[in-house]
């Protein structure tokens, strides 16, 4: 695509919003995307440069989301109102994330499990252990957020984690939390925990059913999370 025009001056085919028409969204690249919330650039700057000036500045799309408006204006053609345009984009995301949460999905597998957490997975900027309260038929009870750690390590302890457990009168649960540096490796300290926690839900006749940590996705990671279940982490 030629970037040396404005874009309503670019061929229909070329421009941001009649691709995403005959071609779709997958098509856009995310600064194309970004583009379209735009709708301007600046003298001798297109949107899908500014787009691109905007994923530099904060890194990529992740740093993007949670930028605030003050941190967008900062950029050389963000003005007030496409900085609350993206901030609401974003926060659109976050809520319909929420939204999915509150339909009680079933969760069975852990890719059931990452699709409800990815978007407010991908806003945080430390560690933070999340407590899927499930019933008897895996469905969802509700979310809990027990602490945040530091970049590198979980604070963790059994009383908090089983606490709502235990008032919810959950069957079973499900451990997940983030990785900030995007590699959702375990370390030993996420191993340690959920054996811990293992054992005492098993006291507590609440089974611990996995521990889920949500990463990024590389070109050579394609997977942006791990279940420590399938690891071969668990056991009876």
């Amino acid at each position: 695509m030629s970037q040396s025009l404005r874009l309503k001056d670019q061929p229909a085919s070329e421009r941001p919003r009649e691709r995403l028409v005959a071609l779709g969204v997958e098509a856009l690249s995310p600064a194309e995307l970004i583009a379209i919330l735009l709708r301007t650039g600046l003298k001798g700057v297109n949107a899908v440069q500014v787009g691109r000036q905007l994923l530099q500045a904060f890194g990529s799309l992740h740093g993007l989301a949670r930028a605030s408006v003050d941190d967008l204006k900062k950029v050389k053609g963000i003005g007030r109102d496409k900085a609350v345009t993206l901030v609401a984009a974003f926060a659109l995301a976050h809520k319909m994330a929420k939204e999915l949460q509150d339909e009680s999905p079933v969760l069975d597998t852990p890719e059931a499990v990452v699709n409800l957490l990815r978007a407010r997975n991908l806003l945080l900027g430390v560690e933070q252990l999340q407590v899927l309260l499930l019933n008897t038929r895996r469905r969802l009870i509700r979310v809990e957020s027990v602490t945040n750690g530091t970049i590198d390590t979980l604070l963790v302890h059994p009383r908090e984690v089983f606490k709502s457990a235990i008032a919810a009168n959950a069957a079973g649960i499900i451990l997940a939390h983030n990785h900030p540096s995007g590699d959702p490796t375990p370390s030993e300290a996420d191993i340690k925990v959920t054996r811990d926690l293992i054992r005492a839900g098993q006291l507590l006749k609440i089974d611990v059913l996995d521990h889920v940590i949500l990463g990024r996705a590389t070109p050579d990671r394609p997977k942006d999370y791990v279940s420590l279940r399938e690891l071969g982490y668990f056991f009876a």
